[in-house]
């Protein structure tokens, strides 16, 4: 541990520009920055979801680390995993279209990954929470109803859990409740202990 700086502290940046992350991450309390990491989210030629999303919270975690060595830095990443297959963010109406059809009646992994790094420090350390989420199923025009009143082209898998796409699944199963939504907390909370920041 760098002995010029206490934990207690070190400016806490998230290393992220999701309003979801952001949201989630207030809940703690805590002060925080974010700053954007602008990694390449390209997946590898046969790398697995949760690989990817590991790898990929890691590298926006370490990126952001880079600018800001004395904080302690939080990267995130959430790839949804259907039968092996990643599923990225839709982004257009028909794509979004496409992976509820696709998941309709089926379970679907969604992996977040977390990292926390300090670069001053040499503090890293990750997580991975994985979320099984099983989708009812869904009509053609429940699926083009849902789209069209909540738009959700910006979330891996096409569904917000934490809005009207509830509406669409049968059961979540998890241990970390809001790492569907983009941050599991229980797993933040605890690195951010080890790291040295004081939570409640």
């Amino acid at each position: 541990m760098d002995a010029a700086v206490s934990p207690l502290r070190r400016a806490l940046v998230l290393g992220s520009t999701s309003p979801y992350r952001r949201e989630l991450l207030a809940r703690l309390r805590l002060p925080f920055e974010t700053v954007a990491p602008h990694v390449d989210e390209t997946p590898r030629p046969g790398e697995a979801p949760a690989a990817l999303a590991q790898r990929l919270a890691r590298a926006k975690a370490e990126a952001v680390a880079r600018l800001r060595p004395e904080a302690i830095v939080i990267g995130s990443d959430q790839v949804a995993d259907l039968d092996g297959a990643a599923l990225g963010k839709p982004g257009t109406h028909e794509r979004a279209v496409a992976q509820l059809r696709a998941m309709s009646g089926r379970t679907v992994r969604f992996h977040t990954a977390l990292a926390v790094v300090c670069g001053a420090s040499g503090f890293a350390a990750q997580e991975l929470a994985t979320v099984e989420v099983r989708f009812r199923t869904l009509a053609d025009a429940e699926i083009e109803r849902y789209l069209r009143a909540e738009q959700p082209y910006d979330c891996a898998g096409s569904a917000k859990s934490e809005g009207l796409g509830i509406a669409l699944l049968e059961a979540i199963v998890s241990d970390d409740p809001t790492a569907l939504v983009g941050l599991p907390l229980i797993r933040t909370a605890r690195l951010l202990r080890t790291a040295g920041l004081e939570l409640p």
